[in-house]
């Protein structure tokens, strides 16, 4: 009996990325590695999940009625419930803002009944939620970024001189630095899906 292989964190699925550059299995281990490596860059660079995951959240009530919920799009509110006395709301009490399920990526909010102004000593609620995109339904563009980032990645693992450039300010000795940790191309594509902080 063999041991059930952990799913791979990836925007795009690993066959493809290995199609893609004509990657065999040889190289498999650092194709991995590139994939999820870059996943990941991209997760930080845009401040926020992309891959579709369950959330539990803590959100502060202060009196609006219009709680934000951190990640999205969300697919499905699973619970929400008065932090602390771990009662559970009942679906009339809330709704999602816009409604779960769509493809939109944009932030959602959770709408609450204005009945819950009466109950005391609410100051938060806690939200069970499905967020980000299933595996496979990952954007086009989104998904390109990552394969562009996961064979830069396996471009300068492999050794190659990639992004060399002379006489730039920081340079390095004889004028040469390597350029920052991802390619200005891969930026302007993630740039829609980059979390706005204020």
């Amino acid at each position: 009996m063999t041991k059930q292989e952990k799913p791979l964190y990836t925007l795009i699925p690993l066959e493809d990325f290995k199609t893609v550059l004509g990657i065999d299995d040889r190289e498999d281990k650092l194709a991995r590695f590139c994939l999820v490596t870059a996943s990941h860059t991209i997760e930080q660079y845009c401040k926020r999940r992309f891959l579709r995951k369950k959330h539990f959240e803590q959100i502060a009530f202060t009196g609006d009625l219009l709680l934000p919920l951190r990640e999205y799009p969300v697919s499905k509110v699973q619970a929400v419930y008065v932090w602390g006395k771990g009662e559970i709301l009942e679906p009339d009490f809330y709704q999602t803002i816009p409604d779960c399920g769509i493809e939109l990526d944009i932030p959602f909010d959770i709408s609450l009944s204005p009945a819950l102004l009466r109950y005391r000593g609410l100051s938060a609620v806690k939200a069970v939620y499905w967020a980000g995109y299933p595996v496979g339904k990952v954007p086009a563009d989104l998904a390109s970024a990552c394969l562009e980032l996961a064979s830069w990645n396996m471009n300068r693992y492999r050794g190659r001189r990639i992004g060399m450039t002379g006489n730039v300010r920081g340079s390095g000795r004889d004028g040469e630095h390597f350029e920052m940790s991802m390619p200005e191309n891969v930026r302007s594509l993630l740039e829609p899906y980059r979390r706005k902080v204020i």
